[in-house]
């Protein structure tokens, strides 16, 4: 075991090595050219911030947080509310909606934003600051899984993601959009990170709800528009995507 972890790390830092020598020659190169063009900038070796990973045939990324966002954006793009409100989603989402459709973002942690169409306020989802059925639109996006775990300085409460989810369902006006996303495959609490759900559970939280469209990004980084329920439960670590109507 010993000698297989040497092996692994002598690999690991021989690739690296070989990494740091071509970042080196293109550094001589890339000065050479930048004198011959006539340069337009210092190119000097004490200024420089090497990268040494981004190299590849195509454009790495979170399918998480890249496709659920789009998803959901599409969603309140084709409805055009004339408010939405965001409870702790990804602030890419809210701030690229607000240009389009007012948005009103709700943190535990209120981030400081400063936007037209963008209002960021402190809230507590699991005692929402809204009347009942009061809601046009509202999202909250992987969000739930982590609530009453205490990773964002939250009371730990063992039942906060339930009464998080009934919290959403009570604000949600008739005819009113909800859009919620979670984790999805095999149930399971991974403190203080977050929960894992299985499909049923989520739906028999939102039994009073109707669900519009069930979207999943699977533990291989693909969307699957309309998916199944067995196709979220077969995964480790998915991303289910609800669009619920009350």
């Amino acid at each position: 075991m010993k000698a297989l972890h040497r092996a692994m790390l002598l690999f690991r830092d021989t690739f690296l090595h070989r990494r740091y020598w071509r970042y080196v020659g293109d550094f001589i190169r890339f000065r050479r050219l930048s004198r011959e063009t006539g340069a337009r900038f210092k190119v000097r070796w004490a200024d420089r911030q090497p990268m040494l990973n981004e190299r590849g045939a195509e454009t790495a990324f979170d399918a998480h947080y890249t496709y659920h966002p789009a998803w959901a954006a599409r969603i309140v793009a084709d409805l055009h509310p004339s408010m939405h409100i965001d409870i702790g989603s990804a602030l890419q989402f809210a701030t690229i909606v607000s240009a389009f459709v007012p948005v009103d973002f709700y943190d535990f942690r209120p981030a400081s934003l400063s936007l037209s169409g963008l209002a960021s306020r402190r809230g507590d989802l699991a005692r929402l600051p809204f009347d009942d059925a009061s809601i046009e639109s509202i999202s909250c996006m992987h969000v739930v899984e982590h609530v009453g775990l205490g990773r964002y300085g939250d009371p730990l409460d063992p039942s906060g993601d339930l009464k998080a989810m009934a919290e959403l369902q009570r604000v949600l006006a008739e005819r009113g959009s909800l859009l919620f996303v979670v984790p999805v495959g095999k149930p399971c609490l991974r403190y203080n990170a977050h929960r894992i759900y299985a499909f049923q559970q989520v739906m028999s939280e939102f039994s009073a709800l109707k669900l519009r469209q069930f979207s999943l990004i699977d533990d291989k980084g693909s969307f699957i528009p309309n998916a199944r329920p067995e196709d979220a439960n077969a995964q480790l670590y998915g991303c289910g995507c609800w669009w619920f109507i009350k």
